[in-house]
C-alpha cells in the first residue's frame, strides 16, 4: 500500500553534514519526497510536537537536543512508507543498529539518533498535519 511517513533529519545529523546521505540512503529504500523544509524549532513547537513524552524523565533533554540547531522535515511517500522508513533509519540504540542503517552510519547515541520517524498510519497523519499545510505538498504524478 503507498503510504506517506514524516521524517525528521535532526540537530546532530544536520550539524554533521549529513542530509545529503540520509536522503539519499531513503530514495535508495523507494522512498520519495512529497515535502522538504529546514526549520529551527522554538520550544513551544518542540513540546507541541513531542507532547506524548511531556513529563518522562528525558523529556528536558529531548527538548534542549532538538532545539539546538537546525532540522529537516520531510514528508516520503513509498510503498509501506512507514515500516521501509522505519527499517532504513535503524534502532534507536546506533550500537544495535542493522550494519548500513541511518543510525548505524551517523548516530551519535541513543539520545543523539540522528533521524526520526512516525511509527504508525495515525502518527505520520497528526506529524506530518503538525509541519506541513497541504499547500506544501508535491503531486508525484
Amino acid at each position: 500500500m503507498i503510504q506517506r511517513t514524516f521524517a525528521m533529519i535532526k540537530p546532530d545529523a544536520v550539524k554533521a553534514g549529513n542530509i545529503g546521505n540520509i536522503i539519499n540512503i531513503a530514495q535508495e529504500a523507494g522512498l520519495k519526497i512529497v515535502a522538504m523544509k529546514m526549520m529551527k524549532y522554538t520550544r513551544a513547537q518542540a513540546e507541541g510536537f513531542y507532547a506524548v513524552h511531556k513529563g518522562k524523565p528525558f523529556f528536558e533533554g529531548l527538548m534542549n537536543y532538538i532545539t539546538e540547531g537546525p532540522l529537516v522535515a520531510i514528508i516520503f511517500e513509498g510503498e509501506d512508507a512507514i515500516s521501509v522508513w522505519r527499517k532504513t533509519m535503524g534502532a534507536t540504540d546506533p550500537t544495535k543498529a542493522e550494519p548500513g542503517t541511518i543510525r548505524a552510519l551517523y548516530a551519535e547515541s541513543t539520545t543523539r539518533n540522528s533521524v526520526h520517524g512516525s511509527d504508525a498510519v495515525e502518527t505520520a497523519a497528526a506529524e506530518i498535519a503538525y509541519i506541513f499545510s497541504g499547500l506544501s505538498l508535491v503531486s508525484l504524478e
